[in-house]
């Protein structure tokens, strides 16, 4: 069955760094774009990046575009979201989605999600 499983989180200062990774198993990985979502304390989910198939494109969310880079490793079956320049407001439970077909977006359309890293932007 399909699995994702998010590594990466933890508590990093404002201004700090992270890295997250996502362990996909149980469905061709090449042919799926995937997506990160995140869910802040008491707010609903909030789409964050996604990333093409083939890794040719990709998309940010307004909030974190110059500071967040996806990336995956279609060889490895991962995929990562890198994270700079954190800020308070970053903080959330974040988690890899699975999307439906090869081609990213902008607008829900998951079919799996994993359980989520947590990530603590405080000073």
């Amino acid at each position: 069955q399909v699995q994702l499983v998010e590594s990466g989180g933890g508590l990093v200062q404002p201004g700090g760094s992270l890295r997250l990774s996502c362990a996909a198993s149980g469905f061709t990985f090449r042919n799926y774009a995937m997506s990160w979502v995140r869910q802040a304390p008491g707010k609903g989910l909030e789409w964050v990046s996604d990333v093409n198939s083939e890794a040719g494109t990709t998309y940010y969310a307004d909030s974190v575009k110059g500071r967040f880079t996806i990336s995956r490793d279609n060889a490895e079956n991962m995929l990562y979201l890198e994270m700079n320049s954190l800020e308070i407001e970053d903080t959330a439970v974040y988690h890899c989605a699975k999307r439906d077909g090869p081609v990213a977006g902008t607008v829900p359309g998951y079919d799996y999600w994993g359980q989520g890293t947590q990530v603590t932007v405080s000073s």
